[in-house]
């Protein structure tokens, strides 16, 4: 072979070795996604995989035509700010706000042309994230599962256990934004069957563990425990501390009646992480936020631990346990 048909043969194979290259330098990135939360990755792994599971039903599996930032601020609030800051500064496709209040309204807050998808306890028109449920406007939509307005629901199963007049605390954590409205709920509701109620706040575990020192010195009955991401975060520590001072509570979600609580009444937790996945899904696909209606809720569910009730004394009456969703004995 000639030294000018082999030049031309090795440019040849040259080119076409950059063929393959060149073809994905022309390929879209990947779209990535912000996955923004108070509380901590600690004991929410099945959160995550239920959040992943709505994108997957979308069409996007994360590390295939998706990728996944998680960011985890672990109950510390001042940390929020900074890391919203960063997702915007990566310029995402999309924040999802799973689970937390404080986190879509810092969101909000620093853009109006990310999209953002929340899920809150509380009712969202009333925290200023959206104007609307069914039209959101903005570049901000999600699912509200209104577990804080449940607050009442809790105060009247926990009475059915006690004596009548028996007073109750209750547990909140002072800088989660809901908190207020959830505590003005439950102080209504219980004013209106002539019930008394006592606030008590945390927003650390040294401050949980103090709490439960004054329910001590209380002789406090029972306890009810407003939504957070923390408490939920520190379930076995407040189950354990419960059942320490033999403190019968109720809860906001199956999560803590798995882990030995009294009692829970809320929404289905996976399957609120699972909405806000399909929802980011749909946002990737073209669909915009305010296109896409605030998703409440159907059904809520209450689930019994008959074991912890033995073990505090506890006789459940069969018109609460008919009542109830799933009984662990």
């Amino acid at each position: 072979m000639s030294s000018t048909r082999r030049r031309e043969f090795i440019a040849l194979l040259g080119g076409a070795a950059a063929w393959p290259l060149a073809t994905r330098a022309q390929q879209p990135a990947m779209p990535e996604v912000g996955f923004l939360h108070d509380g901590s990755s600690e004991g929410r792994a099945h959160l995550a995989a239920a959040f992943r599971q709505g994108l997957t039903e979308a069409g996007y599996i994360e590390g295939r035509n998706v990728l996944v930032e998680y960011h985890w601020a672990e109950a510390q609030y001042d940390r929020l700010p900074v890391m919203v800051a960063e997702l915007v500064q990566r310029q995402v496709a999309v924040i999802a706000t799973p689970g937390s209040a404080a986190a879509p309204l810092l969101a909000k807050a620093a853009t109006k042309t990310i999209p953002i998808v929340f899920s809150v306890g509380t009712d969202p028109v009333k925290l200023g994230l959206v104007s609307s449920l069914n039209r959101p406007e903005g570049n901000v939509t999600g699912i509200s599962y209104f577990t804080q307005e449940l607050g009442p629901k809790r105060l009247g199963l926990l009475r059915e256990l006690m004596p009548p007049g028996a007073d109750v605390v209750v547990l909140a954590n002072p800088k989660s934004p809901p908190t207020e409205y959830a505590v003005q709920d439950m102080q209504a509701a219980a004013s209106a069957v002539g019930q008394q109620l006592s606030v008590l706040h945390a927003s650390s575990n040294q401050e949980i563990n103090a709490a439960f020192v004054a329910m001590v010195q209380r002789r406090a009955p029972a306890l009810m425990i407003v939504p957070d991401p923390l408490f939920t975060s520190r379930r076995v520590q407040l189950v354990t501390l419960a059942a320490r001072h033999a403190i019968p509570a109720i809860y906001t979600s199956r999560e803590f009646a798995e882990v030995g609580g009294l009692m829970s009444y809320g929404t289905n937790l996976p399957d609120v992480y699972r909405q806000v996945g399909s929802y980011v899904g749909r946002i990737l696909k073209g669909a915009k936020p305010h296109d896409l209606p605030v998703v409440r809720p159907t059904k809520y569910e209450l689930v019994i631990n008959l074991a912890t009730a033995k073990a505090l004394g506890l006789d459940v009456p069969p018109t609460l346990l008919a009542q109830a969703d799933e009984v662990i004995e």
